[in-house]
């Protein structure tokens, strides 16, 4: 156990969330519990973690979310592990709020420099019920950019994954590949606008950013069949957008294709997207924190043949496998299942509280004698 790795959880401990700082004691080894010598709390090693306060090992829980991240139901997970329908349920929807709070500490924080983006939204369909889910993909390292979850797939779900999207850009000027709904060119059109300050009195006019380009492909149908795609711009030229899309690597016009892919991969490794099958969501939240679970793993975990890049000589192997955070620059290591359940989120940075009421006097500073 290293005192030096771990951080102090207590909310009201100034020193919280700060590794590094000399502050971090072992207090009982046996059960792996550490104590901050600034506010003389102690914390579990597992505070943070998925497995915080859970009694069941950790390699079980492991192996667990690890089949839930492959498209196993919960009914194939009980009868051999002797556990309950509510507990593996209850492992899921803790393992999803962990990797949205590693997401949106790693992935949403304006690091991720790309030029080419997909989004894609479409129905799902639950028990009594279809929500709208929407995700965003950056093609050339292939990270998912998050998703969002909502009773309609109307103009407020996507203008919430178009923030999140805002939210992880290094920089705005990029081209974006949708489909034909026409709630796209709206959401996009408000939330990549930055305020022109003039120095006059009033609101600042929105204008949208530099460089930023939206391309559609609309798909066109004849009997529940593809016959075709128009391809169109709405914000640049249709040639511009098309020579971002071929500089970015994603092919040569404007597309949804690796978006799709990456929907197929959902598909796959999330049974409450299965198309006609028995093991479908019956809530929201259920889906919601499946899709964090298997996009984090994604991101961290999947090793992707198309970022694969020539090995070293002194390796002795042909290609080294990259996962799309190491292709994005977030980690320089292919993280195992356990390493990102296991992962402590820094909690945000102390802030001291304010004091309520009368501000306390100020000393005033002695007369001093004047000589007459």
């Amino acid at each position: 156990m290293d005192p030096q790795a771990p951080c102090c959880h207590h909310p009201a401990c100034p020193a919280r969330g700060q590794v590094g700082r000399d502050n971090i004691r072992l207090h009982r080894r046996k059960e792996r519990r550490y104590r901050c010598l600034r506010c003389g709390q102690s914390f579990a090693a597992t505070a943070g973690t998925v497995f915080f306060r859970l009694r069941t090992a950790v390699e079980v829980v492991t192996v667990v979310l690890t089949l839930r991240c492959h498209g196993c139901p919960i009914q194939a997970i009980v009868a051999p592990f002797g556990l309950d329908v509510r507990t593996v349920a209850a492992w899921q929807r803790r393992a999803g709020q962990h990797g949205q709070a590693v997401h949106q500490h790693l992935v949403a924080q304006g690091k991720v420099g790309r030029e080419h983006v997909q989004a894609d939204a479409w129905y799902v369909k639950l028990v009594g019920q279809r929500v709208g889910m929407a995700l965003a993909l950056a093609v050339p390292t292939r990270l998912w950019l998050g998703g969002v979850v909502s009773p309609q797939r109307d103009l407020t779900l996507i203008t919430r994954f178009v923030q999140m999207v805002r939210a992880s850009a290094r920089r705005l000027a990029l081209v974006v590949g949708v489909d034909g709904l026409s709630s796209y060119l709206t959401a996009f059109g408000r939330v990549f606008r930055d305020p022109v300050r003039t120095g006059r009195r009033g609101r600042p006019r929105l204008v949208l950013v530099a460089g930023f380009l939206l391309g559609q492909g609309v798909k066109q149908y004849a009997k529940r069949h593809v016959t075709g795609v128009v391809h169109r711009a709405v914000q640049g030229t249709l040639t511009a957008s098309n020579a971002a899309v071929v500089a970015s690597g994603g092919g040569t016009t404007i597309n949804t294709a690796y978006i799709e892919r990456l929907h197929a991969t959902f598909r796959s490794a999330l049974t409450s997207l299965v198309r006609r099958g028995r093991a479908i969501a019956r809530q929201q939240g259920t889906l919601t924190a499946g899709m964090w679970l298997v996009g984090s793993a994604d991101n961290f975990c999947g090793e992707h043949e198309s970022l694969r890049v020539p090995a070293g000589t002194r390796t002795g192997r042909k290609w080294q496998e990259r996962t799309p955070a190491m292709a994005a620059g977030l980690t320089g290591h292919r993280w195992s299942r356990r390493e990102l359940l296991s992962y402590q989120v820094p909690l945000p940075t102390w802030a001291a509280p304010k004091r309520r009421g009368r501000p306390p006097k100020q000393a005033r500073p002695p007369l001093q004698a004047v000589a007459v």
